[in-house]
C-alpha cells in the first residue's frame, strides 16, 4: 500500500531470503490503494498523522493534501494496516478489533480485494465503486468505473465516462445473469447481499495461501480483470476478464436484439421480431413482425427464451413472494408488461 507517492502497480523490491529447497523469497509491493490519488506529493515533505480524535491527515509544506474523518469520536485512536490490505482506524480500548471508525475498504480505488464490498450502504448513503487509474503510473481517477446500479433491482454495470460500457446483468440468485464465468471454483467464493440496509458484491478466498484481486484497467483495453497469483512463475495470471467479446458491448444489438458471436451479423432478432433498420446495421434493434394488440389476447402469447442475459432493470418490477405462474398473470394483466422471469433461479425458481 502506498500513500505518499504515485508508483507503479507491482514492484519486486528485493530478495529477502531463500528456502532450504533453493526457492527464492521476494518482497513484493502491490499498490492497491492510494489516498491522495488526485493530489500528488512531489517531494519528501509528506507527513501522515493521526490526532487524538482519530482524524487522519496527510499533509505537506503547502498544507493538507488528504484527510479522513472517523465515523464517531474515540478515546484512544490507533491506525493499523491489516493483513487484508485494509487501512483502519479503531479504538485501542475496544476489545473487538474488527470495530473500525474508518477504513480504506470503504473508499476503493481500482482494486477489489477479498472481503471488500462493491455496492451501497443505504443507511449512510455510501457508495463503494472501483475507478481505474488514468495510466499505469498515474493513479488519479480514470474514466472506467465498475459499480452496482440499484435502479428497481440491482445489477452490475461498468461505465466508460458517463456512458454505460458493460452490463453484467441483474443478480439471479446464483450469479449476475450476464456473467457465465462467475461460478463455483477452487479459488474463491462469492456473495451478493441485497436488503433494506445495503446491497453489495463481495468475495473471499477458499485458501488463505492463495492470492487474488479484481482490477478495472483502462490502460489495457478497458477491461475488468481478475488476477490470481502464480507461485511457480511468481507472477499474476489473468483468471477471468470482461468484456469477453464483441457481444459484451452495451446495447450492441438494440431492443429485442440477441447477440450471437458465431453468427453473421452477430446481431439477430428474437423470434417474432424483424430488424428495425438496415439489414446489416442491427444497432437500431428489432420490431415486432405484427403489432401487439393488448385487447386481443387470444391472438398473442409468451415465447420462452433460454440462456439470455436478463434485460436492464430500470423498468422492471420485482415481487419476491410471487411464483412464476403468478408473475405471468400479473404481466398478462398489464399492457405495458412485455416479459417476465424468475428473479431467483435457485431451487426451481422464485420471485
Amino acid at each position: 500500500m502506498e500513500i505518499l507517492k504515485w508508483v507503479s502497480s507491482v514492484q519486486v523490491v528485493q530478495q529477502i531470503g531463500t528456502w532450504e529447497s533453493g526457492t527464492r523469497i521476494y518482497l513484493l509491493k502491490l499498490f492497491v490503494w492510494v489516498a491522495n490519488r488526485q493530489n500528488p506529493i512531489n517531494d519528501s515533505s509528506g507527513t501522515l498523522m493521526i490526532n487524538s480524535t482519530g482524524h487522519l491527515v496527510l499533509s505537506q509544506k503547502s498544507g493538507v493534501v488528504w484527510s479522513a474523518n472517523p465515523a464517531r469520536p474515540i478515546q484512544t485512536p490507533i491506525l493499523q494496516l491489516r493483513d487484508s490490505g485494509n487501512l483502519v482506524v479503531r479504538d485501542d480500548k475496544d476489545e473487538n478489533s474488527e470495530n473500525y471508525v474508518w477504513q480504506s475498504f470503504d473508499y476503493p480505488c481500482d482494486t477489489l480485494l477479498p472481503g471488500m464490498k462493491l455496492g451501497w450502504d443505504f443507511k449512510t448513503g455510501l457508495q463503494r465503486r472501483l475507478v481505474s487509474w488514468k495510466s499505469s503510473d498515474d493513479p488519479s481517477p480514470g474514466d472506467l468505473t465498475w459499480e452496482i446500479d440499484i435502479n428497481n433491482y440491482p445489477e452490475s454495470v461498468m461505465f466508460r465516462g458517463s456512458e454505460k460500457y458493460y452490463r453484467g446483468g441483474p443478480w439471479n440468485g446464483l450469479r449476475f445473469s450476464g456473467a457465465p464465468e462467475l461460478k463455483p471454483n477452487p479459488l474463491f467464493k462469492f456473495e451478493f447481499v441485497f436488503n433494506e440496509d445495503e446491497v453489495y458484491y463481495t468475495y473471499n478466498l477458499l485458501n488463505n495461501s492463495e492470492k487474488s484481486r479484481i482490477v478495472v484497467n483502462q490502460t489495457n483495453g478497458y477491461t475488468r480483470d481478475r488476477y490470481a497469483w502464480n507461485s511457480v512463475t511468481q507472477s499474476w495470471d489473468v483468471f477471468a476478464t470482461v468484456p469477453r467479446d464483441k457481444c459484451d458491448k452495451y446495447a450492441l444489438c438494440g431492443a429485442y436484439g440477441n447477440c450471437i458471436i458465431g453468427e453473421s451479423p452477430v446481431c439477430q432478432c428474437l423470434e417474432g421480431f424483424k430488424p428495425k433498420g438496415n439489414l446489416m446495421d442491427r444497432s437500431h434493434g428489432c420490431i415486432r413482425n405484427k403489432p401487439f394488440n393488448c385487447q386481443d389476447k387470444d391472438s398473442s402469447g409468451f415465447l420462452k427464451f433460454r440462456s439470455l442475459k436478463l434485460p436492464e432493470t430500470a423498468y422492471s418490477w420485482v415481487n419476491e413472494s410471487l411464483n412464476l405462474k403468478e408473475c405471468k398473470a400479473k404481466c398478462w394483466s398489464n399492457c405495458s408488461c412485455t416479459a417476465y422471469a424468475n428473479s431467483n433461479i435457485r431451487g426451481g425458481g422464485s420471485g
